[in-house]
């Protein structure tokens, strides 16, 4: 039987298809007789063998990747991943990533986009062609949806991806966005507001945070160093009117034990009371956006910086990242 002469062009074209590498197209076309259909089968085949040689690699490297549409008015953000940081770089990778980010736009699920059309395969697929291909298992590790009357994101050397709704398109909306997107991405902010919290979450958190001061403090005693603040409350929501008037009587009671005198008081407790505020709200500080110090400005937190651009809240945020 006469060999099948497969051409450059062929190879090529199969290539560009694939992504596989030029023998692995040129030996796919051979074992297909030359039919490029069949030859994309042979890839895929092998992917899949690959693939469940690799199912138990953890993909913790890769690509995180934000689309906006055209409205401005959803967004998503996805993370490809792979085994290897240098996969991950790869500029290869990256271009399939942002294909795949792409595709994910136009679904509202994780599950939708992975039964997707990429290329006359689904995603989940396309997937596993080309973990063959790059020889890594490849998944996607994160997917988020964002709507909202204006959608902003901001991506962080391809390492995390952060998504921010606004209610409205304000003058300037474009850096009051990329700016929180930025401290999402940053920051690590997990709700949007110490309301979100509910009542059990704060307690246990109140208990484990104490216990772990005050541990400290133990050690930190016995080298003869200076202790940490064991606070009361680690959330506004903790903090109701009858606390904050205690607080205040407090800090009446001390300025008079250090003397100073009634006519000033006005004064100064503005500043104990915001000290206060700050040293019982560390929760809210860590955990959500809008009560977080402000990357680019620590004077203010972030509600304080949305409001400086008028009539506009957060309606919402999301954010993926690799590993």
């Amino acid at each position: 039987m006469e060999a099948i002469k497969i051409t450059a062009a062929e190879v090529n074209k199969l290539r560009q298809a694939t992504g596989a590498g030029m023998m692995d197209c040129k030996k796919a076309l051979v074992e297909a007789e030359g039919d490029f259909d069949k030859a994309i089968d042979v890839l895929r085949k092998k992917g899949q063998k690959v693939a469940e040689k690799r199912a138990d690699r953890d993909s913790s490297e890769g690509a995180a990747i934000s689309k906006i549409n055209a409205d401005q008015t959803e967004g998503v953000a996805i993370v490809l991943g792979c085994e290897t940081d240098f996969v991950g770089k790869n500029e290869n990778f990256v271009a399939l990533a942002n294909q795949l980010a792409d595709i994910a736009l136009n679904h509202d699920t994780k599950e939708a986009f992975l039964a997707a059309d990429f290329g006359g395969m689904t995603v989940a697929d396309k997937l596993i062609e080309q973990t063959g291909v790059i020889g890594e298992k490849l998944d996607i590790t994160g997917f988020e949806k964002l709507q909202a009357p204006y959608v902003g994101t901001y991506v962080h050397i391809n390492k995390i991806a952060a998504l921010v709704g606004l209610s409205s398109k304000v003058d300037n909306a474009e850096t009051l966005v990329k700016d929180v997107a930025m401290q999402v991405a940053s920051m690590g902010a997990t709700t949007l507001s110490y309301k979100d919290f509910d009542s059990e979450f704060i307690a246990s958190e109140t208990e484990a945070r104490i216990a772990v001061i005050e541990k400290d403090n133990i050690e930190l005693g016995r080298l003869g160093k200076t202790l940490k603040n064991v606070p009361q409350y680690i959330s506004m929501a903790q903090i109701t009117p009858e606390v904050l008037a205690k607080a205040e009587e407090a800090a009446k009671a001390e300025l008079k034990a250090e003397g100073k005198p009634e006519q000033i008081w006005d004064r100064i407790l503005p500043g104990k009371m915001e000290r206060f505020i700050s040293d019982n709200t560390t929760l809210d500080q860590e955990k959500c956006l809008l009560d977080q110090n402000f990357i680019k400005d620590e004077k203010l937190n972030v509600a304080k910086y949305v409001s400086s651009y008028g009539d506009v809240e957060i309606t919402g945020f999301k954010r993926v990242s690799v590993g």
